[in-house]
């Protein structure tokens, strides 16, 4: 909240000298103050700051931590997006790491330094604007992407028009892609945007069913055809009949039956197993695979006249360690999510938290992402999920430990501020120095410390 153009200054503290002091240093904010656990959580929820000022000697026991730690856990509960800066004693550092586990973004030390605390506050301050920017950028970007696709990057947006060019020709379209990378998706946005929408969408796995069952799923069996076949039984294709058939992991199709493919392919005609009539059938054909179609066919695993009649147009998911800044972007996606889902209290990610998440290579893609995030959000115990929340590989979690220095925590942070500014500007100099509330020759200054290079 923002009052006569100030953003809002949470301080709790109970020294009314510390109060004053604190008043007169961020003279450029609304400075709200609160003197006690209980006045804390009424002004939070009346003013709901961007940023708080914590101390952790807090009445009832002012000379211990154990109030003040009470009173960050339920300011995170109340508001997880909220950065809390906590104010502990002289050299005690080791509640300023309790503090820093329990999900505050920084502290620093008394006698508190004003110039190193309006630095802090500065950039917690920022990093606050950066992820609701990122939040909000979820649903701006929703009417320019497809339906379930979370994405700011340039590859992935022009898969996405891709889509949208392709849904309208009744062609055959191969969709190729690491696994997880959202194939599904896409079949299905090609099928929804179609003149088939009204038709069915029919999807099978080639790789999930025995080969000896694959081409009774495919096409259908007479009663009698085999043991156990008691009834007539129609199969994919003709149950996709004026609509689309998704082959997932076509790569994975035995040989014998890519020759059978291609039949229907060519006539749209198929025979159902044990059966002599041919059935005329009206079907689009989207295919996807994870596999190397062309070192199947230089091995003779796959036909390579069914794979110039299944890539009419061929579009290529990029995983999503090449899409950097959609990682955060879907994290914080599936996390809202998920805590729509539950009806229940939403969370938030830790800095270290956000870092081990870029740094992680993500070999299951998007689908590993949303399967991390959902196991962080259901086991995390407190309001801010960290790292180990994450139960991602310890050289990931342990990359993504921040720095225990305030100098270092300050540059670390201020590099990954950068870093975001950039991209959410699509490296526009001007749009980032103003994301980031400096000029643009600071920013320059500020690259050159970060040693990132002028795009």
């Amino acid at each position: 909240m923002m009052v006569a153009d100030r953003p809002v200054l949470l301080v709790v503290e109970d020294d009314l000298g510390l109060q004053k002091q604190l008043k007169w240093c961020f003279d450029e904010h609304d400075v709200q103050v609160a003197a006690n656990r209980e006045q804390a959580l009424a002004q939070l929820r009346r003013f709901d700051p961007a940023v708080v000022l914590q101390d952790l000697g807090l009445p009832p026991d002012p000379n211990g931590v154990e109030e003040g730690l009470t009173t960050l856990q339920e300011i995170l509960e109340a508001a997880p997006h909220t950065k809390v800066i906590v104010v502990t004693g002289h050299g005690d550092r080791a509640n300023a790491l309790r503090a820093v586990a329990l999900g505050a973004t920084d502290f620093c030390h008394k006698p508190v330094d004003t110039d190193i605390l309006k630095l802090i506050v500065a950039r917690a301050q920022r990093l606050h604007e950066l992820e609701r920017q990122n939040r909000e950028s979820i649903d701006l970007r929703s009417a320019d992407t497809l339906e379930g696709i979370i994405t700011t990057d340039e590859a992935m947006l022009s898969v996405c028009r891709t889509v949208e060019k392709v849904a309208t020709a009744n062609v055959p379209v191969l969709i190729v892609g690491e696994t997880g990378t959202g194939k599904d998706l896409l079949a299905r946005a090609i099928h929804r945007l179609s003149p088939r929408k009204s038709g069915r969408f029919v999807a099978i796995n080639c790789a999930a069913i025995p080969e000896q069952l694959l081409e009774a799923e495919l096409f259908g069996h007479e009663k009698g055809a085999f043991t156990g076949a008691v009834k007539q039984t129609l199969g994919k294709v003709e149950l996709a009949d004026g609509g689309t058939l998704f082959l997932d992991e076509i790569g994975d199709m035995p040989l014998p039956l890519q020759a059978k493919i291609l039949r229907f392919l060519q006539s749209q005609v198929i025979e159902r197993v044990g059966g002599r009539q041919e059935i005329a059938v009206n079907v689009r054909v989207v295919c996807a695979t994870n596999r190397d179609l062309h070192a199947l066919i230089a091995a003779q695993q796959f036909r390579q006249d069914l794979y110039y009649r299944i890539g009419a147009v061929t579009i290529a998911v990029p995983p999503l360690r090449e899409r950097g800044r959609d990682i955060v972007l879907m994290a914080h996606a599936f996390l809202a999510r998920f805590a729509a889902e539950s009806r229940t209290q939403a969370r938030a990610f830790s800095d270290a938290a956000l870092l081990a998440l870029q740094q992680y290579a993500w070999p299951g893609n998007v689908r590993e992402l949303e399967n991390k995030v959902r196991a962080a959000f259901i086991m995390a115990d407190s309001p801010t999920i960290s790292p180990a929340d994450l139960s991602l590989p310890a050289s990931a979690a342990g990359a993504a430990a921040p720095p225990l220095s305030l100098a270092a925590v300050r540059a670390d942070a201020e590099r990954r501020a950068l870093i975001q500014a950039l991209a959410l500007s699509d490296k526009n100099l001007s749009r980032a120095a103003v994301l980031l509330g400096i000029s643009r020759p600071t920013l320059y200054d500020l690259m050159e410390r970060c040693k990132l290079r002028e795009p």
